[in-house]
């Protein structure tokens, strides 16, 4: 028999019962159908932070913040840490680790960083609109942060000038759902001092942002010069000297994909934490990695139990067809071509579960994804929860055939054994 032949007649065996074909295919169907969502999920996810990565540019820049002693922070498990009284100490509003200004001198000290920019954390009161309507002001983006805005209309804040970006959520505030009607407008924005007395500064808007997964853009985002300003109104109204604190800095490194590495350890020896933009999106991409790898489990354990469902039909095929086996061999046919037939059948059995299930698991995953993109999320910009990765979805094929003809082999092993002098006889 051709190969053509020997396909057309594994598939019309496989139809004699439709009943146990049909719900040998479902178990198939289900493992194929969870393996095309979840593989599509991380490759929408993963996309989504590449693109998120580009978008920050070609800056060679590590964000360094205060080192975390994990053992400092287990309560009891080391008991109460030795004061150092020539080591400056730095803490926020909310007694979270600052940078100081020691820290700051010492990152422009590490070879291959060329300039260090500090941040400063500021907790700004309400935001004005041109017509005096106030709004809170929960949370002020960081500067540093500007160059991975994704923009709806405007532009990024010049550093050295009194400008901001306003998050498209605000624009309900400005009495507007046109991102361009507020560009050009001044907004006043207010912020208490040590002394709780509440003072004022003017910017103009000169961009509206879409918000990230990350949180980037979400917020009003101001620029370096506004944000200092901002800091200065906020540490003064006391006639003392306060300590100079950084929530963080940013450093410029010489080559970074060279020095990456070396950089990192040096800051870790001062005690400091440096993470790249895709250090920081990598968290995201590593949770959506294990949720990923946790439901391709489930997965595959649908499909072992396919793979059972698979040995089941053909031992029961072969044993309804025990006249016609020995039929074949009598005429001619070979152990090896029986042996093919019913491997075969197997791996029709596989064909149709895996083309129904990738199918099903492509269109589900392409409409949830434009669904939730259009609808609930259609504020994180860019946003991609589901990509078709053409090289996943030849692999999860080729496993199920795969898995299929192992399943088949000890069926078709048992058929191409037959003598067909006693399956002549077989009543």
């Amino acid at each position: 028999m051709r190969p053509a032949d020997i396909a057309g007649t594994a598939l019309g065996n496989t139809m004699r019962s439709k009943t146990r074909t049909f719900l040998t295919v479902i178990a198939i169907v289900i493992g194929a159908f969870t393996l095309t969502l979840t593989s599509g999920l991380g490759a929408g996810i993963n996309k989504y932070v590449d693109s998120m990565v580009s978008g920050f540019g070609e800056v060679n820049q590590v964000f360094v913040m205060p080192g975390v002693d994990a053992s400092a922070q287990m309560p009891g498990s080391t008991g109460p840490q030795e004061y150092e009284p020539g080591k400056a100490q730095a803490t926020g509003e909310f007694g979270m680790s600052m940078l100081t200004e020691d820290d700051i001198a010492t990152i422009g000290q590490v070879e291959h960083v060329t300039n260090v920019d500090p941040i400063v954390f500021v907790a700004a009161e309400y935001l004005q609109t041109a017509e005096g309507e106030q709004f809170t002001l929960d949370s002020l983006g960081l500067p540093a942060e500007t160059s991975g805005l994704e923009l709806a209309a405007g532009e990024a804040p010049d550093r050295e000038a009194m400008e901001l970006t306003v998050p498209e959520s605000w624009l309900e505030a400005f009495g507007t759902e046109d991102p361009e009607a507020v560009l050009g407008q001044t907004v006043t924005i207010g912020i208490r001092d040590l002394t709780q007395e509440v003072h004022t500064v003017d910017a103009e808007i000169v961009g509206v942002s879409q918000a990230a997964i990350s949180g980037v853009g979400g917020s009003p985002m101001p620029s370096n010069a506004l944000n200092e300003e901002l800091y200065a109104l906020q540490t003064s109204g006391l006639e003392v000297d306060q300590p100079q604190a950084y929530v963080q800095a940013v450093a410029d490194v010489e080559d970074l994909a060279a020095h990456e590495q070396d950089v990192k350890a040096a800051l870790s020896e001062e005690g400091l934490m440096a993470m790249t933009v895709e250090d920081q999106l990598g968290v995201v991409t590593g949770i959506i990695d294990t949720v990923t790898w946790v439901l391709n489990g489930f997965a595959l354990i649908a499909l072992l139990a396919a793979s059972f469902g698979i040995v089941n039909t053909l031992l029961m095929s072969v044993q309804e067809r025990t006249r016609e086996i020995g039929l074949m061999k009598a005429l001619g046919m070979s152990g090896g071509k029986v042996f093919g037939l019913f491997s075969m059948e197997a791996v029709m059995l596989g064909i149709m579960g895996s083309v129904i299930g990738v199918g099903l698991g492509i269109v589900v995953g392409l409409v949830g994804n434009a669904a939730l993109v259009n609808g609930p999320l259609s504020g994180v910009a860019g946003l991609s929860l589901f990509a078709v990765d053409p090289v996943s979805i030849g692999l999860i094929v080729l496993l199920i055939l795969a898995i299929a003809f192992l399943a088949g082999t000890m069926p078709a092993a048992r058929a191409a054994k037959k003598d067909p002098i006693e399956a002549l006889r077989y009543e």
